[in-house]
């Protein structure tokens, strides 16, 4: 008997001590199976449902998706954009229905939420022609008796497979082993479960009309029916929307408090400490994702922020996907001769002053020539002098002036 068919009895039959349908997916399975926190079910589609995860996620993985990838020639002279290559095809175009964005987004979300993303290498003749991303929730990770890793994946039609390991292009996040990634899911449980019971809390708040729970004193009893049309009267007034509609009190009813008053249980400040919180998780300013009660020490203007953002927190994963990528996606031949880079200058065209001052120093210091910077702008090259470079001339030796310096 092979060891799948042995695993699949013993999920067969703990999904049937368990009570769980035996057709459930692994998704559905390990779905059920989540951390608890603050009375809260803490998983990565859970926690998505706080607006401050998922703009920290969004933000991470949107502008790293979005960012110029490229593969570079060491060459004598430094080094030339090598397009030809097949690792740069697969960057460019992962696979035939998932474009660069897409596919690199998807990553970017498992590393950020789970701690690793995975992909699924596909080889024609020895040649790696397509990554194929693997859903974290479909994947079933064991080791077999000398250790090494099977993964096992559940397609679309429920049927499961065994993927080499080999074959697997994984990319891991903060890790403390040197190997294998931490969820922040996991780790971060009790800032995420809070945050989704102050969220609860809230709605439920507004759902009473943000009134704490009342009691209803009588010095008798009533019958089951007037209990029963007492409470049918009363939840026609409840609510946000009826809030200012006072129920009829008769026969010396009274009235006690017997909930948390919003203002004393501090909701609304827990929930700013939440955002704070989760910003921390994900490294990402408070003020990028929408909450501005605190202003930004990272001094004014849109490149300032770009630049410590993208100093402390893009780029660790920047370098984590460029190494990911020389070790996994090219041969040791290739290591040698090329390597993959993101291209950062990408982040600041949307401050068009930012990106003109400097092509400017760029040009004007010699380090660029003209037409190198508007193959930049995407502006065909103009030829002639504008592919030479040229430097600034103001200071010169003061026994020079008067002489033609450029012949």
């Amino acid at each position: 008997m092979s060891k799948q068919l042995k695993t699949g009895k013993i999920r067969a039959a703990l999904l049937d001590w368990l009570g769980i349908p035996v057709s459930l997916t692994n998704e559905q399975f390990w779905a059920s199976f989540s951390l608890t926190a603050a009375g809260q079910t803490v998983n990565d589609a859970t926690i998505l449902k706080l607006s401050a995860v998922w703009a920290c996620a969004r933000i991470i993985a949107e502008t790293i998706s979005t960012l110029p990838l490229h593969v570079y020639e060491k060459t004598p002279d430094g080094r030339r954009q090598a397009d030809e290559t097949n690792v740069y095809s697969l960057l460019k175009m992962p696979n035939a229905t998932t474009t660069s964005a897409v596919f690199w987004e998807a990553m970017l979300a498992a590393m950020l939420l789970r701690g690793n993303g995975l992909a699924e290498k596909k080889y024609i003749g020895g040649r790696i022609t397509s990554l194929e991303f693997l859903s974290p929730n479909k994947l079933c990770i064991t080791r077999d008796s000398q250790g090494n890793r099977i993964y096992t994946y559940t397609e679309k039609d429920s049927t499961q497979r065994t993927i080499p390991e080999r074959n697997i292009f994984r990319i891991p996040g903060f890790t403390v082993d040197g190997d294998w990634g931490l969820s922040v899911v996991e780790y971060g449980a009790s800032v995420f479960g809070s945050a989704l019971a102050a969220t609860e809390a809230a709605n439920s708040t507004f759902e009473k009309g943000l009134s704490p729970t009342v009691a209803f004193k009588l010095d008798r009893v009533l019958t089951p029916s007037q209990r029963e049309e007492f409470r049918d009267s009363l939840a026609l007034l409840s609510g946000a929307l009826n809030a200012g509609k006072a129920p009829l009190l008769e026969a010396g009813m009274d009235v006690t408090t017997i909930g948390i008053n919003p203002n004393d249980a501090q909701l609304l400040e827990s929930r700013n400490f939440s955002v704070e919180e989760i910003c921390r998780w994900f490294r990402v300013p408070p003020h990028m994702v929408g909450h501005t009660s605190n202003s930004t020490s990272w001094g004014t203007g849109i490149e300032q922020q770009m630049i410590g953002f993208l100093t402390f927190t893009l780029r660790p994963w920047l370098s984590r996907i460029e190494q990911a990528i020389s070790k996994d996606l090219m041969t040791p031949q290739d290591r040698m001769r090329y390597y993959a880079e993101f291209s950062i200058e990408g982040l600041l065209r949307a401050d068009s002053t930012a990106r003109g001052n400097y092509l400017s120093q760029m040009v004007n210091n010699g380090i660029m020539t003209r037409d190198e910077a508007r193959l930049k702008e995407n502006l065909s090259p103009m030829g002639g002098n504008a592919s030479v470079l040229m430097a600034q001339t103001a200071m010169s030796p003061i026994d020079t002036l008067g002489s033609n310096q450029n012949g």
